[in-house]
């Protein structure tokens, strides 16, 4: 018995003396000043996506044929940059269905898609057909980075000084 107590004491004191000793070394590491050199980071090839939105002319309010063409190209150019948005962030599906009886009673299917689109351009705006307007879209990504890089400036460890 009396051997027992002393290698558990003696587990102890090595324990608390390990303790201690991690203790003291971790807070030597805040006692050294380091300096960090940062870069930034270029992908290897940039994309360029497009997109083709389409809209109605005779269902858009307006009081003329004229005033409801312009509305129809503006929402063909919303419904470009949904598609955009769609390639570039994915989109959101939720679906479900109820039962009674093991009958379908009810099936819904919600879909929506969120997003910010910067640096697109308007490739081309034409009718299609006699009451349908069109207008295509692209994105370059290379344009895409730059303005990302100047507001965001992303950075890696270039290099550590410590002194």
């Amino acid at each position: 018995m009396v051997k027992i107590l002393s290698v558990n004491k003696l587990s102890r004191r090595h324990l608390a003396l390990a303790v201690m000793l991690s203790v003291c070394l971790s807070g030597c590491s805040s006692l050294l000043n380091k300096h960090v050199e940062w870069e930034t980071v270029a992908p290897d090839t940039y994309p360029v996506i497009s997109a083709v939105g389409y809209a109605p002319i005779s269902v858009q309010n307006g009081a003329s044929e004229s005033s409801r063409m312009l509305m129809a190209l503006k929402a063909s150019k919303l419904d470009a940059y949904r598609e955009l948005t769609e390639q570039v962030y994915g989109q959101k599906v939720d679906s479900g269905q109820s039962l009674a009886s093991l009958v379908i009673q009810n099936t819904r299917l919600d879909s929506s898609v969120q997003g910010v689109i910067r640096g697109a351009k308007v490739v081309k705006s034409y009718p299609v057909g006699n009451d349908t307007y069109a207008t295509e879209l692209e994105l370059d990504f290379k344009l895409v980075n730059d303005l990302y890089l100047s507001t965001a400036r992303p950075k890696r460890v270039k290099k550590v000084h410590y002194y």
